[in-house]
């Protein structure tokens, strides 16, 4: 597929600080992800792009960026079904500072996560000999949650926060 990938860069160490859009032009194979186009960048067009990622399956949530204006996991999306008029768009996440080029600053999201109040809280005092058993009711629930890889994706989409940070 030939493919020109727009990419956001910033750089702290230059003078400007500024953030500034990079054309890479090339073609990948059919099967590549966003993240494979990236790290093909990296490794062959330009080793000062910066970016993230670990397990290239969708559990870490660590190469969450924007593609096309939306927040999603770069290892999960295929390149090809983003592509628009030959080209996509990549940026960093929203709503978080940026380290540098697709690297942000996910201390926000921690410091806003650990400040939520669990949803199950025990109503009855501490077991003695057993563990706390929670209701069907409330697994079935919390199941969508529980699956959350802690991508920052969320965050990054929610037009309240780019209002309000705090």
């Amino acid at each position: 597929v030939d493919v020109t990938l727009t990419v956001q860069r910033y750089n702290p160490e230059k003078k400007s600080k500024s953030t500034y859009q990079q054309l890479y032009e090339l073609d990948v194979p059919d099967h590549y992800t966003v993240l494979d186009t990236l790290i093909k960048i990296r490794e062959d067009l330009d080793p000062t792009l910066a970016l993230r990622c670990s397990c290239r399956a969708s559990v870490c949530g660590s190469c969450a960026v924007r593609v096309n204006g939306q927040a999603t996991l770069a290892c999960k999306t295929k390149l090809k079904a983003v592509l628009k008029n030959k080209s996509v768009s990549v940026e960093p996440v929203g709503n978080m500072p940026v380290i540098k080029d697709l690297i942000v600053d996910m201390q926000p999201f921690w410091d806003q996560l650990r400040a939520v109040e669990p949803y199950l809280q025990p109503q009855d005092p501490d077991p003695v000999m057993a563990e706390r058993q929670a209701s069907n009711d409330s697994m079935v629930h919390l199941t969508g949650v529980m699956n959350c890889i802690m991508c920052g994706a969320c965050v990054s989409d929610c037009t309240a926060l780019e209002v309000n940070p705090d």
